[in-house]
């Protein structure tokens, strides 16, 4: 399902020191589940409502813990590159590209290919490009290799695609308000990130956050996402980039996923027929 069954719109961000790139991940990771329900767009399985909101966010809480969700080492004292190699070193690995071919590596060791003890090429060392390859096969919901990626939004029209670059922009590209964003999150304990991880994908906005909402928390970090953007000052003619963000505050403000909207039309203008998605929603 992971693989084959579901879609998602990912962001490649920038970081210019390491100390940028730990306050940029901490911030991504702590609002990544709230990306994930302002863009839940997968309520339908086998032409059926699932019961989910983002049944691709909720796909991958069941994906080898070893690899993917969240990182709980990234929100603890000493964060850095080398605490995210060790990380990355201790994922078992799945394979190793030779001649253009796979090479069976599953739950072998990136430690003892450095070594030249991998079982599966005994005496080779790794290149960079094992490296690289191991790091693809790391799925937290962010993920870093020279850059950064955001791995939590669902697929969705050309309003959300460019929004979602927007809003991570938004956040990260200006330091005013990337360190807003911070103040945000920064007293976020590492089990209520990991409940609303678990919330929003059934729940969406309305999972519950704080004595509020998740829905609360998402026009917090839209309004800190407008001003970097304002802040930035970079114009297409009369607009500036905030404009990418009118879909998302739409979203914010109604407390309403494009999910259920999905689940909206299929109920009563579609009259359970799941295949006018694929006309109402061509672009």
């Amino acid at each position: 399902d992971m693989m084959l069954r579901s879609c998602t719109v990912q962001v490649n961000l920038d970081f210019g020191s390491e100390a940028d790139m730990v306050q940029k991940f901490r911030v991504g990771q702590a609002l990544q589940s709230v990306a994930t329900a302002l863009f839940a767009n997968s309520p339908f399985t086998e032409d059926q409502p699932n019961g989910y909101l983002s049944k691709r966010a909720h796909v991958w809480t069941d994906v080898d813990t070893d690899r993917s969700g969240l990182l709980k080492f990234v929100i603890e004292d000493g964060f850095s590159f080398e605490r995210y190699v060790d990380y990355a070193l201790d994922v078992p690995m799945y394979f190793v590209m030779r001649d253009g071919k796979y090479i069976d590596a599953s739950g072998m060791s990136f430690r003892d290919f450095l070594d030249g003890r991998l079982p599966a090429l005994p005496g080779e060392i790794p290149t960079v490009t094992d490296w690289e390859d191991h790091l693809t096969t790391l799925f937290p919901d962010v993920r870093i290799k020279r850059y950064m990626e955001v791995r939590g939004a669902d697929g969705a029209g050309w309003r959300r695609i460019c929004a979602l670059p927007a809003l991570w922009t938004g956040l990260f590209y200006e330091q005013t308000a990337l360190d807003a964003a911070w103040d945000l999150v920064k007293d976020w304990t590492w089990e209520e990130q990991v409940k609303m991880k678990e919330d929003v994908p059934a729940m969406g906005l309305k999972a519950p956050f704080r004595g509020g909402t998740v829905q609360n928390v998402a026009q917090q970090m839209l309004a800190i996402s407008c001003e970097g953007l304002r802040l930035r000052r970079i114009y297409d003619g009369s607009l500036d980039e905030v404009h990418f963000l009118d879909a998302l505050m739409e979203i914010a403000i109604s407390g309403r996923t494009p999910a259920e909207d999905l689940l909206d039309r299929y109920q009563n203008a579609w009259k359970g027929d799941i295949e006018k998605v694929f006309t109402d929603y061509a672009f």
